[in-house]
């Protein structure tokens, strides 16, 4: 069973795949005379291509079976996908340069207090979460023309995730 070795999220290790959007290290503005601080620039949505317009969605998300099985990658030519975590719960973060190259592939571990926005046609993983009911906010592309890609690796292809670091639940 071939296993990918999940890394901590950071922005440095995640800048080939897009951006970790976090509200750490953000300049805080003062609004609404002073009872409330607005952290802006968190991510750069690009929804441009063909007529394209935001999408402002929520996704509740349920856990895979352990060990999670990567078994289908997909990826959006027409804009970038960010997803940002609603609760505090750790969750996991798939990326790949080449779905049919194993050496090619990611995994992160993300905080509670992380999001990702994944950049225009980066191979990524559906979204996985370890505990059930996980909310996210999510701001992609609607518009025409097909903006999703998705590539079934065969069983002979499909890998695994070592299991999530100690303390996290699942």
């Amino acid at each position: 069973m071939t296993q990918i070795r999940i890394e901590t999220l950071t922005k440095e290790a995640f800048a080939p795949y897009g951006e970790v959007v976090e509200a750490d290290g953000a300049k805080e503005i003062p609004i609404n005379q002073g009872y409330a601080v607005r952290r802006n620039g968190l991510g750069t949505v690009d929804i441009a291509t063909n007529s394209g317009d935001v999408n402002i969605s929520l996704f509740v998300a349920q856990p895979r079976p352990m060990p999670i099985k990567v078994e289908v990658m997909e990826r959006h030519p027409d804009g970038s996908q960010l997803f940002y975590p609603l609760q505090d719960r750790d969750w996991l973060v798939v990326v790949c340069t080449d779905p049919h190259k194993t050496e090619s592939y990611r995994a992160f571990l993300a905080t509670g207090q992380q999001g990702v926005n994944y950049a225009r046609n980066v191979w990524h993983h559906p979204l996985l979460v370890l505990d059930a009911d996980s909310r996210f906010f999510i701001v992609d592309r609607k518009g025409p023309g097909a903006n999703l890609e998705e590539i079934f690796l065969d069983a002979a292809q499909a890998l695994y995730l070592e299991n999530p670091p100690t303390g996290v639940t699942s």
